[in-house]
C-alpha cells in the first residue's frame, strides 16, 4: 500500500480505528477522520507510534451535517491531489429520534447521506487515482427490512432504533449497487460489507440504564475490533478485488445481500431523492446511468 492515499471516516474508535492503523502499517498514507478534534489528533498520533508510519494525517468534521461533509471534502481537496480509497465507515445507532441542525433525521443523515455526499464530493480525486476504490461499511442488520419505503427514510412515524438503523444499512447497500453501475468505465470500484457483530463503543452514545445494559450485553458476545475490521482492510487493500465492483462482502468473501437490496427501481429512486437532499447536480454517472446493473448481473440472489 506504499504510495496509496486512504481516507477512513469514523476512524477514532472501533473497526475504523483498527482499519486505519492496519492500512498505515501496510505503508499507506492514511487520513483519520473524526468529529472530536482532540481525540482525532490523538488517534492519528497513536497510529503513527504503533506503525512507525509518519504518513498519518487527520481531518475533523461532523458527518451528520451536510455542511460537515462538505468541510471534510474541502480539507481533503486542499491537502491532496488524489485519493486511492474512500472508506465510508462513520455511522451510529440512536434509540430516540433526533433531528440535525439541518433538519434531517440523525440516522439517515449520518449513515446514508454522509456516504452519498462525501463520495460525490471526492469523486474527482478518486478518478485521478484510478484504479481507485469506494468501500461502504453496511451491516447484516439490513436483512430485517423487507422493503425500503422511501417515504419512511426519515422515519416521521413510529421510531424504533434498530429498525431505523437497519433501514439506513439497506440504503448503504442499495447506494453501493447504484454507484457501481454508474462508475463503469471510470476505473473506480464500489463495494459494501458486513463487518460482523463487533465489540466496540457502538450504541453507547444512547442514554438511559436500559439502553446501556442492552448494548453492554451485546458487546459481551461480539467479536473484537481486530476481527471485525478484516473485511474493510481486505476491500481497501487486496489485489484480489481490484476489478470487483457492486458486491456485498462478509468475512472477506462476496455473499448475497437481502432480496430487497436488489430492487433497481428503488435504487434509482433512492439516488434521486438523495441527490435532491444533497443539492448536487449532476451526479456521478448521469451520462451513462443506463449501463446494465452490475448488481443484477453478478450478485448471487438471496
Amino acid at each position: 500500500m506504499h504510495g496509496k492515499i486512504i481516507l477512513v471516516t469514523g476512524a477514532t474508535n472501533g473497526i475504523g480505528k483498527v482499519t486505519a492503523r492496519e492500512l498505515a502499517r501496510m505503508g499507506a498514507t492514511v487520513i483519520v477522520a473524526g468529529r472530536n478534534p482532540a481525540k482525532t489528533e490523538q488517534v492519528a498520533q497513536e497510529i503513527k507510534t504503533a506503525t512507525g508510519n509518519d504518513r498519518v494525517d487527520y481531518a475533523v468534521a461532523d458527518l451528520s451535517l451536510m455542511s460537515g461533509v462538505r468541510s471534510l471534502a474541502d480539507q481533503i481537496q486542499n491537502r491532496y491531489d488524489r485519493l486511492d480509497v474512500l472508506l465510508n465507515n462513520a455511522g451510529g445507532i440512536f434509540n430516540e429520534r433526533q433531528t440535525t441542525a439541518e433538519g434531517l433525521e440523525q440516522t439517515f443523515a449520518l449513515n446514508h447521506m454522509n456516504y452519498f455526499l462525501l463520495t460525490h464530493l471526492l469523486f474527482d480525486l478518486l478518478k485521478l487515482s484510478a484504479p481507485a476504490r469506494v468501500v461502504n461499511v453496511a451491516s447484516d442488520a439490513h436483512r430485517s427490512i423487507h422493503e425500503l419505503d422511501l417515504d419512511e427514510l426519515q422515519n416521521p412515524r413510529r421510531y424504533i432504533g434498530f429498525r431505523v438503523y437497519g433501514r439506513s444499512k439497506l440504503a448503504n447497500i442499495m447506494f453501493t449497487y447504484e454507484l457501481a453501475r454508474r462508475l463503469v468505465g471510470t476505473g473506480i470500484t464500489a463495494n459494501a460489507l458486513h463487518p460482523g457483530s463487533v465489540s466496540t463503543g457502538f450504541g453507547m452514545n444512547n442514554k438511559g440504564l436500559i439502553n446501556q445494559l442492552m448494548f453492554r450485553t451485546f458487546q459481551m458476545f461480539a467479536m473484537p475490533d481486530e476481527q471485525g475490521a478484516q473485511t474493510s482492510i481486505y476491500l481497501a487493500s487486496s489485489p484480489e478485488v481490484t476489478q470487483v465492483s457492486g458486491r456485498y462482502f462478509s468475512k472477506s468473501a462476496p455473499v448475497a445481500s437481502s432480496q430487497a437490496s436488489y430492487d433497481e427501481e428503488v435504487q434509482h429512486r433512492l439516488w434521486a431523492l438523495s441527490q435532491r437532499i444533497a443539492g448536487i447536480e449532476p451526479t456521478i454517472g448521469d451520462a451513462h446511468h443506463d449501463v446494465p446493473s452490475l448488481a443484477s448481473a453478478e450478485q448471487p440472489r438471496a
